[in-house]
């Protein structure tokens, strides 16, 4: 059997992992541009192929998920031409089994969708959170098999990149604590990793408690950029998953 290559391509990066039926491979990072050309995309990827010592006609799929629309016909066509397969996209041309109840499930991201079959295929809590920390942070609401809704809120990096673009003296930080307890900042930087990462932990402990209401005593995972950053620092999420999309692109193709 061969393999199959997955996407997950959101606003800031696409990452990328080779997989067969045994499971997930390496992945890569690279920055989402949309407005590269699909030859563009494919040069990248036969380098990584290459790299990974897999022939191009090896691969039997791209699995993708996509929230930048300008960019699903570039891997269409790099795929056809590159890699001569048939890309496949998630809730639109592979199966997603979620019962969706968002009032417009068309606006529902895929990789919100992705997530919440992945962590729902994982665990048997029956009730689950799934937080994000992409672009965005957002918070998927599962009970049983259903997507009930969520939250979306400000980024973690796009947060920290619109004060150090909107102000004069505030740097560029890591976003790196040493300890798991706040200690108040005595330089610049101290202070605002501090504030960045222990807000937005007390941000998604404060919603995770909140949804508690509705959702009672839900598993969180945590998935994304800098979910680890964040984890570190909460009180509220149980376990996390940073490649939890690519798990669920895995499982949804060989489920399918």
């Amino acid at each position: 059997m061969g393999k199959i290559l997955l996407f997950d391509a959101g606003n800031t990066n696409t990452k990328l992992c080779l997989a067969d039926d045994q499971g997930l491979g390496e992945s890569y990072t690279l920055p989402t541009r949309p407005a590269n050309t699909d030859d563009d995309w494919g040069l990248k990827i036969e380098s990584i192929l290459l790299r990974e010592d897999v022939d191009p006609a090896d691969i039997e799929a791209c699995v993708i998920s996509s929230v930048v629309p300008p960019l699903d016909p570039l891997i269409s066509r790099m795929a056809r031409r590159f890699l001569n397969c048939e890309a496949l996209f998630a809730a639109r041309d592979l199966p997603i089994d979620m019962d969706n109840e968002y009032a417009r499930p068309e606006q529902v991201g895929a990789d919100i969708l992705v997530g919440c079959y992945s962590a729902r295929m994982t665990y048997d809590d029956k009730n689950l959170i799934v937080i994000d920390f992409g672009t965005a942070t957002t918070l998927a609401c599962v009970q049983n098999t259903a997507f009930k809704g969520g939250l979306i809120c400000p980024g973690v990096l796009s947060s920290a990149g619109a004060l150090a673009g909107g102000t004069a003296k505030l740097p560029k930080v890591d976003l790196t604590v040493s300890d798991e307890s706040i200690t108040w900042g005595k330089t610049t930087e101290e202070c605002l990793n501090q504030g960045l990462v222990f807000g937005f932990a007390s941000m998604v402990d404060g919603l995770v408690d909140k949804l508690s209401v509705q959702l009672k005593d839900p598993f969180v995972v945590a998935t994304g950029g800098l979910a680890r950053t964040i984890a570190q620092v909460s009180d509220s999420i149980d376990e996390l998953r940073p490649d939890l999309v690519m798990e669920g692109l895995w499982m949804a193709y060989y489920n399918r």
